[in-house]
């Protein structure tokens, strides 16, 4: 058990008796008891928010190194026969 032997372990819990008294022994005892139960649950909520995230919806991912991002569509042509820009001095409305 954890590389201890008998021996060892008799003494841990001869010092354990010695320090907090046979009395006092059972109220450590569920005080531990009850801090691991809490760090099990807190270990578990933080597990299931993991997973949550990672179960969400995929993100986009930015286009790999020196390759050019794809661009997006743009609007159709104007037909040849509109003009498209500034009237030219020349063709001025009078």
């Amino acid at each position: 058990m954890f590389g201890i032997g008998g021996q060892e372990l008799l003494v841990i819990l001869l010092v354990i008796l010695v320090l907090f008294g046979g009395k006092r022994i059972p109220e450590v005892a569920r005080a531990l008891g009850s801090g691991l139960r809490d760090l099990r649950q807190a270990m578990q909520d933080v597990q299931r928010e993991v997973n949550a995230e990672s179960l969400g919806p995929p993100r986009a991912l930015p286009p790999p190194y020196g390759k050019p991002p794809e661009t997006l569509p743009t609007k159709p042509a104007a037909p040849a026969d509109e003009p498209t820009g500034p009237p030219e001095e020349g063709n001025r409305a009078p």
